[in-house]
């Protein structure tokens, strides 16, 4: 089983005998390692699947592993094996202890959507940034183990005294609800395991090995949660590359490399340093650039690839003539290479800078993909309407319970549900159980009273049409009743109150049909719906330009790569001023760099517009910081910029892109 490995990456799967850190460069073959070493404590150690947790960071990656266990295991049955993300782990964790922590089993988990309309509420304001802001400062002192007391003993200003307060209140009400957050998922896990021996004992014994993926990536909870599970056993693989930590912004820490030194003395560290992926020059850039970097570990990246191509850095006039370079020479490349559009991609540190390869790939007719863009089921409309089919479908559904009785608005407020949150969880039921039960009328008014049971009749009377009538005629009618068109332009400016309702239309029109292709009830389509995920992965399989930011293109690879603006205040970006933010963007360079297989070219501007004007642009540091003697200087003629490409050879060039058109 083991054959196909290298010598460190067979090491790595059979070292048993202390802790282990797998420092796995770029390309190195990681999951081929985590996936090796699980079939190998199930064939070869006698673990149960069921005592092992792999826990990477996201649900693709685990999906990954799953297959690729699967087949090692040849059949063998890996049931119970835990392969899931950390917030997952510490969902199943809080399923099954939640009693212990006041909680109903059936808690509810809110998304920042969810979590937004709160906090929007208290206070006040339907400001999104205001909003996203505070989202942002309670999530860090989550992370950070801060009580809302210790957070407000600790605010330096009277903005953060104003938001401890709120996170307070933010507290209580998620507790009404019976709801938890994104980031309670593992607060309250590490908050159960130090106060709870009983419940710690039981995970320990649960799990007998554990193996953690993306390491760098590890926040203090998270490392918390590690680290109490393992227990003295130490029985526990991290893998992950300290040059790859690019997430400090969302709490990361890349301290906690340096912590399992510090509590785990006997930990054995192995290097895979053989890259998988892309040619030497490649390699040799990145290598020579993070070299700039304080490091924990030395690292040098090598392949058998071969040299391939120089790294080619293209300095564009402005903007626009960046973003058609790039595009042309990513056709003629195309053209010479006979390659597929799905071989290419144009990677930028900023969401914003993508706007104009947009612009010229629709010109050029080139089909393109762009990672991180809001998904069509993501638009809150249709979250909205989705609650309602998730409340149809399960009456237990709390959160879809809440978005559906408060969106439209229908007398149902925040009085009204926590007192009817209070008495669910009280009897430990759903908030559409308990709103039928006696006891409750007595804490409300007559009218409140009624508002809710009007609602959870209708939702009834939905639910007994839904499994027997055609779908198109269930939808219209819960359409019509519910008024959601009127709601969107009495709530909305006219124009994003169109752009909504057209989108509500197209769900509405997709719905109805896809039920009558398919025969499937309005029941069957709402479980659907929960799968869409699965329309993610296809459209990924399309023959399509990748359009990414670098944070979205980790883990990804790609045969050509344009990695653009690489520009001082771009990258490294403009708020970029202490050394360690200066080493993480240096690292979300190598990181773009790395993600190139067969050809890299870096581009920048030497001006770029700021509102009305044009200002002169500086090439990114972090250029200076490849081995010259790989890169091949193009574009327009600038100080320290090596001469452009000589009319000759541009004519030549375009000779032979002649001669290949008469020839194909």
């Amino acid at each position: 089983m083991l054959s196909n490995l290298n010598p460190t990456q067979r090491e790595a799967v059979k070292h048993l005998g202390s802790p282990l850190l797998v420092l796995a460069g770029a390309g190195s073959g990681k999951t081929r390692v985590i996936t090796h070493k699980l079939a190998y404590l199930i064939n070869e150690c006698g673990y149960s699947p069921r005592n092992i947790a792999a826990i990477t960071f996201t649900n693709k990656a685990a999906n990954e592993m799953r297959e690729r266990v699967g087949q090692l295991l040849g059949g063998r049955d890996a049931k119970g094996l835990i392969l899931s993300t950390f917030h997952a782990l510490g969902m199943q964790i809080l399923r099954e202890e939640a009693p212990l922590l006041g909680y109903k089993k059936s808690f509810s988990i809110f998304d920042s959507a969810d979590t937004g309309k709160i906090v929007s509420e208290l206070l006040g304001s339907p400001d999104k940034q205001e909003i996203r802001a505070a989202q942002s400062v309670m999530s860090n002192w989550k992370t950070a183990f801060l009580t809302p007391q210790q957070a407000a003993s600790l605010a330096e200003n009277e903005g953060q005294q104003r938001i401890a307060l709120l996170y307070g209140r933010y507290q209580e009400t998620l507790r009404a609800y019976q709801s938890v957050d994104f980031d309670d998922l593992i607060r309250l896990p590490v908050e159960l395991f130090q106060t709870q021996e009983e419940a710690l004992q039981r995970w320990q014994h649960r799990f007998r090995y554990l193996l953690i993926d993306e390491y760098q990536d590890t926040n203090d909870c998270q490392y918390q949660m590690m680290k109490l599970l393992a227990g003295d056993r130490a029985a526990v693989t991290v893998v992950g590359d300290d040059d790859q930590s690019i997430y400090a912004w969302r709490g990361a820490s890349i301290a906690n490399l340096q912590n399992l030194q510090k509590d785990y003395p006997t930990l054995r560290v192995i290097k895979l340093e053989q890259n998988y992926r892309s040619s030497q020059r490649i390699l040799q850039s990145a290598n020579h650039l993070i070299r700039n970097n304080t490091k924990l570990f030395e690292k040098n990246l090598w392949s058998e690839h071969g040299p391939g191509d120089p790294v080619r850095v293209f300095a564009a006039r402005d903007e626009e003539n960046e973003a058609e370079s790039v595009v042309l020479r990513l056709l003629a490349h195309k053209f010479e290479h006979r390659t597929r559009f799905a071989d290419y991609a144009i990677l930028y540190r900023s969401n914003h800078l993508s706007r104009v390869f947009e612009e010229q790939l629709r010109t050029h007719k080139v089909p393109y993909t762009v990672s991180g863009g809001t998904s069509f089921f993501d638009h809150a409309e249709i979250k909205d309407l989705i609650a309602y089919l998730r409340l149809i479908a399960n009456p237990d559904d709390d959160p879809a319970f809440i978005r559906a009785s408060t969106t439209p608005k229908r007398g149902i407020g925040n009085s009204t549900l926590e007192k009817l949150a209070g008495h669910a969880a009280a009897r430990h039921i759903s908030l559409f159980e308990a709103a039928f039960e006696p006891a409750l009328a007595q804490q409300l008014q007559a009218r409140q009273h009624e508002d809710l049971l009007t609602f959870c009749n209708f939702i009834n009377r939905m639910q007994a049409r839904a499994e027997r009538e055609p779908c198109n005629q269930v939808m219209n009618d819960l359409m019509s009743a519910i008024d959601y068109e009127a709601w969107l332009f009495d709530s909305f400016e006219p124009r994003q109150a169109e752009t909504k309702w057209k989108n509500v239309q197209d769900f509405v029109g997709w719905m109805n049909k896809k039920s009558e292709t398919d025969e499937k009830s309005m029941i069957a389509m709402t479980q659907l719906i929960a799968l869409l995920n699965l329309l993610e992965s296809r459209e990924q399989e399309t023959d399509a330009v990748s359009l990414s930011t670098l944070h979205a293109a980790k883990g990804l690879e790609f045969g050509h790569v344009f990695l653009v603006g690489a520009e001082e205040g771009i990258l490294p970006h403009e708020r970029s001023a202490s050394q360690e933010q200066i080493e993480e963007e240096r690292r979300l360079m190598y990181v773009g760099i790395t993600r190139a297989q067969r050809s890299l070219q870096i581009s920048y501007c030497t001006r770029r517009r700021r509102g009305k004007e044009h200002t002169a642009c500086d090439p990114s540091r972090f250029i200076a910081e490849l081995p010259q003697a790989d890169i091949v200087y193009a574009g327009v003629v600038t100080a320290g910029n090596a001469p452009a490409v000589t009319k000759e050879q541009g004519m030549d060039r375009l000779a032979r892109m002649k001669a290949m058109l008469g020839t194909a």
